[in-house]
């Protein structure tokens, strides 16, 4: 009986890099290390093409489990190596084909010659595999098309490598390698797809939440903490921003016309985040918004909104319909934790007719009676901030503090 003895890995848009590939090389195997860990015997090899988790006895079922959510991967399979030895070869795809094979299967050879000095070239190699698997196990049969068992042989300078399984990956760009970026974090079913999105594009991301308590409990909290460990479970680690919102937000109700308060309410967020961001080296803000879903989407609002900062505000959902962000959340698993009946501060306070179309000019109006930069300059500074790491929490934690 054969056993895999690594993880081969292949990296799809990294491929396309030029002279910046072994940055985003190494940007995935810094993710591939922080996510596995917790396998202390797995070793991460890399080259320009390929990368190669030696599993040293680790489950490879287990492994590969684990690799299936990081960003930059297009794809992976459980491998053997073996000696570029056309006999140890063929030996080591007869082993594997039978630790796959039952009655009335089909297969099919699937070569790739990467070093041209082999002797036998692709159409040779699918030939002689084939044939040697025909010959030594009673009832294979071949299927081009739709096997049941694609062994893959691929021959490369240092060795050659046998799998029968090709899995997806997440896709996308490691995770870092496009700069960082503030996630404005409700407690919603939006804003975690926006900041999974945002991820999938090589961005790290540190989310920022606006808490306002007594209006906003405990649970409310914990739930935008739950919310960030299953970014984390993703990202490895994620840093979470929780800001106090009370006193900006009952003085907004006090001094704002009540039909522009979500407006003034979103602008301070904005003012707020912006701020955390540069004191923490960030280069952009992310938001769930999509065009129209509410009073504060629409194109007039985040024109009103976005007066604020200069800084990029990125919004990955801007087009989709909410039943598409509906089904990501699913996917991601934040789904049930999104829907739980605990509301936010955009929530407890929203207005029965909120402005749609708000004038810039006239909150920028209203807002002028009232100084608002102390209390935001002491809200930043009161921020509560905490990392995030892979289930690191249950129902009694709040993670860990700086």
């Amino acid at each position: 009986m054969i056993n895999y003895d690594r993880i081969l890995i292949r990296y799809g848009e990294i491929s396309t890099k030029g002279r910046n590939r072994n940055k985003f090389v190494e940007k995935l195997r810094k993710s591939i290390a922080d996510v596995l860990n917790e396998f202390p015997g797995i070793k991460i090899e890399s080259t320009r093409d390929r990368m190669y988790v030696v599993l040293n006895g680790a489950d490879g079922r287990e492994v590969a489990d684990r690799l299936k959510g990081i960003f930059g991967i297009q794809s992976f399979s459980l491998a053997v190596k073996v000696n570029k030895d056309i006999e140890e070869m063929k030996a080591a795809a007869l082993a594997l084909l039978l630790k796959h094979f039952d009655e009335g299967k089909t297969f099919k050879i699937t070569a790739k010659r990467a070093d041209k000095s082999f002797p036998l070239n692709t159409d040779e190699l699918n030939h002689e595999f084939g044939g040697h698997l025909l010959k030594n196990v009673p009832g294979l049969k071949v299927n081009v098309k739709k096997p049941d068992i694609n062994l893959q042989v691929e021959v490369r300078e240092e060795a050659a490598y046998l799998s029968c399984e090709n899995i997806l990956g997440a896709g996308g760009l490691p995770a870092g390698s496009g700069g960082k970026a503030m996630l404005m974090l409700s407690g919603g079913i939006d804003s975690p797809v926006a900041g999974y999105l945002s991820m999938k594009r090589g961005l790290e991301i540190e989310a920022v939440h606006f808490h306002s308590p007594p209006f906003t409990s405990e649970r409310a909290k914990q739930k935008v903490i739950d919310l960030t460990e299953k970014l984390a479970n993703i990202a490895g680690t994620v840093v979470l921003h929780i800001v106090p919102f009370t006193e900006i937000q009952q003085l907004i109700h006090q001094q704002v016309p009540s039909n522009y308060t979500m407006t003034a309410t979103r602008r301070m967020m904005l003012r707020i985040t912006d701020a955390i961001r540069d004191k923490n080296d960030g280069l952009a803000i992310i938001t769930g918004e999509s065009l129209g879903q509410v009073a504060s989407q629409t194109l007039e609002s985040m024109f009103a909104i976005n007066d604020v900062t200069a800084t990029p505000i990125l919004r990955p959902l801007i087009t989709m319909d909410k039943s598409e962000i509906i089904d990501i959340a699913q996917t991601i698993d934040t789904h049930d934790i999104s829907i739980r009946p605990f509301e936010d501060c955009c929530t407890v306070f929203v207005p029965s007719s909120p402005k749609t179309k708000p004038k810039r000019d006239k909150v920028r109006r209203f807002e002028s009676f009232v100084d608002f930069e102390p209390l935001i300059a002491k809200a930043v500074e009161d921020t509560e901030k905490m990392v995030i790491k892979p289930q690191m929490l249950n129902e009694d934690s709040f993670g860990e503090l700086f």
